[in-house]
């Protein structure tokens, strides 16, 4: 067994989507980021990738590669299930935190499990997301940023 964690946090701004476990969520500021910044996708990307040894996501899919311009994160998240896989680990489950003051997720968190079950090739219970405010506290309580973390438990095939 091999755990991983994964971080990542993006500005928020106008005239961006927000999009999260590839759930687009209704709000007055989107993620920034060259790909669609959705910090959900990156922050597990990362503890898969580093669950096996594999680096992350940015040595993976640099942001000065044009390929990856407003790519979709959730494709990416696929791509690096494979390459865990290829590697000789299976997932066995991921949990994962959003941090953000505004806009309340709990009514996406259930979708949100769903699309990353499914990218993963898991069963939703194999699937936390959770969200949580910093009480008004930094660039997550203050509007101007939101941010991710996420565990990964792989096991060797």
């Amino acid at each position: 067994m091999r755990v991983g964690h994964g971080f990542d946090a993006h500005r928020l701004v106008e005239g961006r989507k927000l999009i999260l476990g590839g759930v687009d969520v209704p709000h007055t500021t989107g993620a920034l980021g060259h790909s669609d910044a959705d910090v959900l996708a990156h922050a597990i990307s990362d503890a898969l990738l580093g669950g096996a040894a594999l680096g992350d996501l940015g040595t993976h899919f640099p942001d000065t590669d044009p390929q990856w311009k407003n790519a979709d994160s959730m494709e990416l998240l696929g791509h690096c299930r494979a390459e865990v896989h290829r590697a000789g680990y299976r997932i066995e489950n991921v949990d994962a935190t959003i941090v953000v003051q505004l806009p309340k997720l709990a009514p996406f968190i259930e979708r949100m499990r769903a699309n990353v079950a499914s990218r993963l090739g898991l069963s939703v219970p194999q699937v936390s997301v959770k969200a949580k405010t910093s009480e008004g506290m930094g660039y997550t309580g203050d509007g101007s940023g939101i941010a991710a973390y996420a565990v990964a438990l792989l096991e060797a095939i």
